[in-house]
């Protein structure tokens, strides 16, 4: 397996683009779906977990084409030849079972391996399916399957779900699209990616308001036509990256970013002593020279701060001045970055869902090994400011949210290198 070798060399100073958000893209491709006509997507991330769903597309009978480099992907869904999403490809990523409402909508059968993906925790799909039935879907779990039929089309209803879930918030609003009346989605989820899709979706002919608010009503109508959509920004690789200039020091422009979309990572930021500027080309971060300090954390749905930029926060918690206290709310079991940063000397204590960081002088580098997604890309944080090396093995959980990785942070001016294994 490969790794990859980051030195500490001080401040950070240039431009890194923003790539489009993989979340909202993993969500948009199934889209495809529920039309025979072309879905074209611009502004793509250039990903194994894309590569990943375009196989499974490709498994149903979709045809799918990467042009301009990977950036866009043209999708035509006109012949669905197979309704059998299959385990040895569902297994290596969660977002596979979005493909489950828009199959269920347009054929009126589905048949969808469990789901496989990072190992924070137990995300169950049980959400998707309880909204699905809500709609009229009748649905039988058999050989780690889930075998859906809606003989008669799904059937608009009102679904309050219990707590706030994405993806089961993107599932039940693309099986709406073509039920028969009306659809109304309570306690929805209200990230950007759902406002990403509700708009493509509506491009596509869908009826849909309140998207990025709690309650999306959706008027089914009988066919969706072709479309094109950029996709939106990646909210999680643009708050990694302006993790950087806050770890390591210096200046650095993020192309394509806007503040509107972390909000509340934004808030701690500043809060921890890190300046954030709007630019004509996005947003530019920097420390304020006053030093880090300690700031309390608590994930929380959208607009709150995210899950997933909890790892790479603590990253840089771990040299501020003061005991921070960071509480995850959305995942158990995703403090497993901690016992690495800590062989870099960082000071953390962790009991349950909640890390007690007391920030050190100076982190030294190590050898590590990445856990998950967001683990793997705060291990590299760490070592910007680490004295020495740090060697992080297992990258390729790296590779499923971050394209090219370490050219950007070359490009301002990091050493970094991917060492084959």
């Amino acid at each position: 397996m490969d790794s990859i070798i980051v030195t500490g060399n001080g401040p950070l100073n240039g431009q890194i683009p923003i790539a489009g958000a993989k979340n909202a893209c993993l969500t948009l491709m199934p889209a495809t779906l529920l039309s025979d006509e072309p879905l074209t997507l611009t502004n793509a991330p250039r990903l194994s977990d894309i590569r990943t769903m375009t196989t499974l597309l490709q498994s149903l009978g979709a045809e799918v084409s990467t042009l301009n480099e990977g950036k866009v992907l043209a999708m035509s869904s006109h012949d669905l030849s197979n309704l059998t999403a299959d385990y040895d490809i569902v297994r290596k990523m969660r977002a596979s079972i979005l493909v489950l409402g828009p199959m269920l909508a347009r054929a009126g059968a589905a048949v969808v391996s469990l789901p496989g993906g990072c190992a924070i925790g137990a995300r169950p799909v049980d959400l998707h399916l309880k909204a699905l039935e809500a709609l009229g879907a009748e649905l039988e779990l058999r050989d780690g399957y889930v075998h859906a039929k809606a003989p008669g089309g799904l059937k608009g209803a009102v679904f309050e779900f219990p707590f706030v879930s994405v993806g089961a918030t993107e599932n039940a609003l693309m099986a709406a699209t073509l039920a028969k009346g009306t659809t109304v989605l309570k306690n929805a989820a209200r990230e950007p990616e759902i406002v990403d899709l509700a708009q493509c979706l509506r491009r596509m002919g869908a009826q849909i308001d309140g998207e990025g608010t709690d309650t999306i009503t959706i008027q089914g109508v009988e066919r969706l036509s072709g479309a094109t959509h950029q996709v939106v920004t990646d909210r999680i690789e643009l708050g990694t990256y302006m993790l950087a200039p806050a770890i390591a020091g210096g200046e650095v422009e993020l192309l394509g970013g806007r503040q509107d979309l972390l909000t509340a990572f934004i808030e701690k930021l500043e809060e921890a002593g890190v300046t954030v500027t709007d630019t004509d080309k996005g947003i530019k971060v920097s420390r304020n020279g006053n030093g880090i300090h300690a700031v309390d954390v608590t994930t929380a749905p959208f607009p709150g701060f995210p899950t997933d930029l909890q790892a790479q926060m603590m990253a840089l918690l771990t040299t501020a001045e003061g005991v921070s206290v960071l509480e995850e709310k959305i995942f158990e079991n995703r403090f497993m970055h901690a016992p690495e940063l800590m062989r870099m000397g960082a000071r953390i204590d962790v009991q349950g869902g909640t890390a007690k960081v007391t920030g050190v002088s100076k982190l030294k580098g190590a050898p590590v090994m990445a856990t998950d997604l967001r683990a793997s890309v705060s291990l590299i944080l760490a070592g910007l400011a680490a004295e020495g090396d740090t060697t992080v093995s297992r990258v390729y959980h790296l590779d499923r949210g971050y394209e090219q990785v370490e050219e950007k942070l070359r490009a301002v001016g990091a050493i970094i290198e991917r060492v084959p294994g």
